[in-house]
């Protein structure tokens, strides 16, 4: 290991899924792990069996639409630990619908939280990285970041968002701050349980069955942060083998 033992890393949407995934093997690896999510008991029963296989974690609930919320974690980990190594932006919600479903409240939830999300870690973070002269941020998109499909158009928009913020922030920050762009396949997690849609639904379930586990992602999570600090991994897609999109 290179560079993740001592980390102090942030995770947001750590209750489950790739958040949680993340966390515990970060924490495995010797990194301090501060997670966050809504879910207040989620995050007590990771942190308490992070803590019991003897790693290191804080936790707080986040909501990152909220500004003031995301300054709130990231206040944990520097008093706490001293420092901010890593960011990285996991929260996101999928409730897929076609178009003409105008779902707007959804379409609206998703641009606040994968987008406003991720832009809010990137502005409570980046003030910290250029005054410690290092740090990383992970932004966790999907292959929805590169092809659209149908019901997903809002979703996919959101990821290319992701993306298009991504490069451009590392194109301005180069340097001393890394920037890798994180992009699953379908994955196991609960972010199909969002989906109100009847007929989203449905083809998200036949879409699903290739899922591969959320530790899968977090490995790659794990081999970004594990580069030398003069490698910056910029851009990771992980699918299932058998996927065809």
């Amino acid at each position: 290991m290179f560079n993740v033992k001592g980390k102090v890393v942030v995770i947001t949407g750590a209750s489950g899924g790739i958040g949680e995934a993340t966390a515990r093997l970060l924490a495995e690896h010797g990194a301090h792990v501060v997670i966050g999510a809504r879910r207040l008991d989620r995050l007590e029963a990771l942190a308490s069996s992070i803590r019991s296989e003897g790693g290191s974690v804080e936790y707080h609930t986040l909501d990152v639409t909220q500004l003031e919320e995301m300054q709130t974690i990231v206040g944990v980990a520097l008093s706490r630990y001293g420092r901010l190594d890593v960011i990285i932006n996991n929260a996101g919600v999928m409730p897929l619908s076609p178009l003409e479903a105008l779902k707007v409240d959804e379409w609206n939830r998703m641009i606040d939280v994968n987008i406003r999300g991720v832009l809010h870690g990137i502005a409570v973070g980046l003030p910290v990285m250029k005054k410690q002269g290092s740090g990383q941020f992970i932004n966790i998109a999907s292959i929805g970041a590169y092809a659209v499909t149908p019901t997903a158009s809002v979703y996919c928009a959101t990821k290319y968002a992701v993306r298009a913020i991504s490069e451009g922030l590392r194109q301005e920050v180069g340097g001393d701050i890394r920037v890798t762009l994180v992009s699953p396949g379908v994955t196991e997690s609960e972010l199909a349980e969002s989906i109100s849609d009847d007929e989203a639904r449905e083809l998200m379930k036949d879409y699903r069955r290739i899922s591969i586990p959320a530790t899968a992602i977090a490995q790659s999570i794990l081999y970004a942060i594990n580069q030398p600090a003069e490698v910056d991994v910029n851009e990771i897609v992980v699918r299932p083998t058998a996927s065809m999109a």
